[in-house]
Parts: C-alpha cells; structure tokens; sequence
C-alpha cells in the first residue's frame, strides 16, 4: 500500500471517529476551547522542561485535563526526565502510520504526553493530505483535554518561533543569571518586532527569594520598557533553587510528585491554581485545531 493511499485509509478512520464522537453526546454543545500555552525560553539551561512538566502534573491535580508536547526538536528529553520510553513519535502519524492514540504516553498523575522530536522537523514539507489528516486527528481528541502545554526548545530559532505564534500563550521563563535576562529579552524582541506578538507571562525560576524573582522581572521590564513599544510583562511568579527538586530530576521523578511539601512544589502549585482558575481567553486561538493550523500556515 503507498502512503498515499495509507493516509487515505486513516483519514477515513479519523472522521468516523469524529462522527462516532459526535453520536455519543447527541448533538450537546462543546464546552471550552482548550488553551494552548507554550513554555520557552531564550536560553537553555533555565529549567524550562521541568517546569513543563512539573506544571502539567499540578494542573492535572487542579482538575485539568493535561495534554504535554515535547517540542524540543533536537534534544528532546520529556521522557528522560520521566523515566519514559516512547515507541512513536508524531513522525508517524504525519506518515499515516499510526494515530495520535497509538502515539500518546501517559505519564506520571495522568498527563498525557505527545512525543514530538522527529515529526516537527518536516512541518514545512508536509503534504496537504497529512496535513488534513492530522488536523482531522487533533479534532477528535479536542475535546478530551482542557490544556495543550508545549514545551519548545530554547532560543529563537526557526521551530521555537513557530510554536511561540502558534500557541494563545506565552510563558518565559529565566533565571536571576544577566546571560538569561539577555537572551529572555532577545526572544520577545523578535516575537514582539517581527511577529507582532505584544503579551507574555514571565517565571523566574531559581530565585533564592521573590526578591531576588522581582528585582530580575523589574529589570526586564525596565528594558523592555524603554526599547519596545505597547508591550505587556504579566508577572506569573517565581520557582525557588530547592535541593528536592534536583534530587527529583535524579530519580527521573517530578517534584510535585515525590516531594509535594517541598518549597519547590508549593510554588508549583502555586503558580499552577493561577492557570487553572483561568479561563481561555478566546474561543478560537486556544483551540487545538486552530493551533495546528495556525502552526501549518506560518
């Protein structure tokens, strides 16, 4: 069988799906458009990945329903940091080899994470056939989850911007070191510049207090004060150097998961009940669909 004719095959099973789905809720409204938030950085090294994950665990106890992407295209290392396996990626499902279910891990609290590594690479050079068969597949699990969270890569490179104007929400993250305020600034320049992208949310992460977290924030805001226009800072709060949760990242364990009275894993979910008692802030842009059209189009 060619892989034309292999996408063809799925693309019929993705859409009896969908109308198997829409059968069982007897024409009921869908609720909530799930949000898409992206967590990126402009330097690596930051603890970006682990917060990911760390957060997707906590908003999971807050009652969401998490789906986490792995799109860190070169150094993938969700599963890593978890312990996990995958046997797919979502190369395969732009081949039509499997769908997104068969690619879907589950990982620690029930987040659901989606491999991601080797797929992305060929966005660019997808065929209109994959492209409406994964859009198809997207749809069918939209309305299972509450938050799409990706983890990109660091910097500003040709996929991590992708991501950052693909997803509804931005949050960066940095460290109180001057190199990471530097490149967190390098970021949302571009973003804001060249891509018109006018709102972020900054994390500090490995602050030895919330002074230390604003000091670094007011000093980013200061700069990006002065040198770009019609911008907004929303300052999500900060993460603390704590010993337990490197030991966690040792065992290949989340924080939040094997140290909950840790300090790290208070601020965790801390900053989490802040993004769960949020509400999308459109009905369109945070739509998983939308999001891998938006993704598709850039």
């Amino acid at each position: 069988m060619t892989q034309a004719e292999t996408l063809e095959l799925m693309m019929n099973r993705s859409r009896q799906n969908l109308t198997d789905k829409s059968k069982t809720v007897h024409g009921a409204a869908r609720g909530a458009s799930p949000r898409v938030i992206c967590i990126t950085s402009g330097k690596g090294g930051v603890g970006k990945t682990n917060i990911a994950a760390n957060l997707a665990y906590s908003c999971v106890k807050k009652g969401k329903r998490v789906l986490l992407l792995d799109a860190d295209l070169n150094l993938a290392n969700i599963d890593v940091l978890l312990g996990l396996t995958p046997r797919y990626n979502l190369h395969h499902v732009f081949l039509g080899e499997k769908t997104l279910r068969d690619v879907l891990i589950k990982g620690p609290g029930g987040i659901r994470i989606l491999p991601a590594s080797s797929g992305i690479l060929e966005l660019s050079t997808l065929s209109e056939e994959q492209k409406m068969y994964f859009l198809a597949e997207m749809e069918t699990l939209a309305n299972e989850i509450d938050i799409l969270l990706i983890d990109t890569a660091a910097g500003i490179n040709t996929n991590v911007i992708y991501f950052n104007l693909a997803s509804q929400e931005r949050i960066v993250v940095l460290t109180p070191e001057p190199t990471s305020l530097t490149d967190a600034y390098a970021l949302i320049k571009v973003l804001s510049s060249r891509h018109d992208v006018k709102k972020f949310r900054i994390l500090i992460n490995q602050a030895r207090t919330e002074h230390e977290a604003l000091s670094v924030f007011k000093k980013l805001t200061v700069v990006t004060d002065r040198f770009l226009d019609t911008l907004s800072l929303d300052y999500l709060g900060f993460l603390p150097s704590d010993p337990y949760l490197q030991k966690a990242v040792r065992t290949q364990k989340l924080v939040v998961e094997q140290f909950p009275n840790a300090t790290s894993s208070k601020m965790f979910m801390e900053v989490s009940e802040q993004i769960a008692q949020e509400k999308s802030a459109s009905n369109s842009d945070g739509n998983i669909k939308f999001f891998w059209q938006g993704l598709f189009s850039i």
